[in-house]
């Protein structure tokens, strides 16, 4: 197992020094969905929900929230990110019905950029129960994952699904 770098030699939580690091690009995608009522699904679809445009605003707020990234994760350094795409789209194959999220975050920089691509698709998750919940109460925010990573010493990890 590779050793925890938040922690010191003593256990002691502390932000990686990356200062030595070189600077390259880096990729994310994460994932997640939001799963609700097929009547709340759509509404969604139909753009009849008293908020309004669900899946528009929470695509503004998932890019919003990823730029606040390292405000909110305490050990999170600042990265410049330059560019980002955000999808949302409603599903419903047999399954749960749903909304599912795709955030793809790229940056040129010392560290990557895993928890700006998380940080957007648990915002754009979390702005959609925000804008459906009254109707809609039950609904689950699932499957918040990191889906792939490029760049870095570490290099490319995809996750096997």
């Amino acid at each position: 197992m590779s050793k925890l770098t938040h922690f010191d030699d003593g256990g002691h939580a502390h932000m990686v020094d990356v200062g030595k690091k070189p600077e390259t690009e880096r990729v994310a995608v994460a994932a997640g969905a939001v799963e609700m009522k097929r009547e709340t699904l759509d509404a969604v679809g139909a753009g009849i929900m008293g908020k309004g445009d669900v899946l528009g605003i929470a695509r503004v707020a998932a890019i919003a929230g990823l730029k606040r990234t390292s405000e909110l994760i305490p050990l999170c350094h600042p990265v410049r990110v330059t560019g980002v795409d955000v999808s949302l789209a409603a599903r419903d194959d047999g399954g749960r019905p749903r909304i599912e999220i795709l955030a793809t975050v790229r940056a040129f920089d010392r560290t990557g950029v895993e928890m700006e691509a998380l940080t957007a698709v648990a915002v754009a998750a979390l702005t959609v129960y925000d804008m459906c919940k009254a109707v809609d109460r039950g609904m689950r925010i699932v499957d918040v994952r990191l889906v792939e990573k490029r760049g870095g010493k570490s290099g490319t990890w995809t996750r096997d699904e």
